[in-house]
């Protein structure tokens, strides 16, 4: 495949349509397999149960949660957004978002290293086809407000990027700074929802969907706007 001369990130309006029938195949595969999951395990229902299941893991409960966090966003098989939820769910809003976010940065801290180290050739293997060609002079382009701007928004593929990211000059530490400081919102937000799900508050969850929702539209509607602004 052909790389965009540009910095745009989708070149045509058939690759606009393909990312929105992604999000909603995405959406709708994580709502049927949690409904699935509800249906199978009743238990999942219960989060006193849950956590107090959890509890009984002591302190390697959270060592678990922050090992597979991490490694999702090196292999990146789902959304890092969803185990956020998870974290809240079983955690609590603080300690789910302060795990979700330590997982986060040991893992942004690996696929950065790891391209840092290996170089592009890397990069080409593990990331798919589309993103790279799609991201890969974008990244060069927008510098660090533009990559904050992308680890900000909960439209880009935030795990990808860090692959691209460790391809720039930018030291290892800022780039750190900018992934955890960027990504926290929507982590935050996550992990919230998820504890109060868990603690039946459903007005408070209500409105934390609709926030996540509301940034997610705004952020996709105006996705190249913002990048192009901080760009130049």
């Amino acid at each position: 495949m052909d790389r965009p001369t540009g910095t745009s990130l989708f070149t045509s309006r058939a690759a606009r349509r393909g990312a929105l029938v992604r999000v909603g195949l995405l959406v709708l595969v994580v709502a049927g397999a949690g409904a699935l999951l509800v249906t199978l395990v009743p238990a999942l229902t219960d989060p006193e149960r849950l956590r107090a299941e959890v509890r009984a893991f002591g302190p390697y409960a959270p060592l678990a949660f922050v090992a597979l966090q991490t490694v999702q966003v090196v292999i990146a098989p789902i959304p890092g957004q969803l185990l956020g939820g998870v974290a809240g769910y079983l955690f609590g809003g603080l300690a789910g978002s302060g795990y979700s976010l330590l997982g986060v940065a040991l893992g942004s801290a690996l696929a950065i290293g790891a391209t840092r180290r290996f170089g592009r050739s890397y990069a080409e293997r593990v990331l798919d086809e589309d993103v790279l060609a799609r991201f890969d002079a974008v990244v060069d382009a927008v510098g660090e407000p533009g990559l904050f701007v992308m680890f900000l928004l909960p439209v880009f593929p935030d795990d990808a990027l860090c692959f691209l990211a460790g391809l720039t000059e930018i030291p290892v530490s800022r780039l750190l700074v900018l992934v955890v400081v960027g990504r926290a919102p929507t982590f935050v937000l996550a992990a919230y929802l998820g504890g109060s799900v868990a603690e039946s508050n459903l007005l408070l969850a209500g409105l934390l969907a609709a926030t996540m929702a509301v940034l997610a539209v705004v952020g996709y509607r105006h996705r190249e706007a913002l990048v192009a602004a901080v760009e130049g």
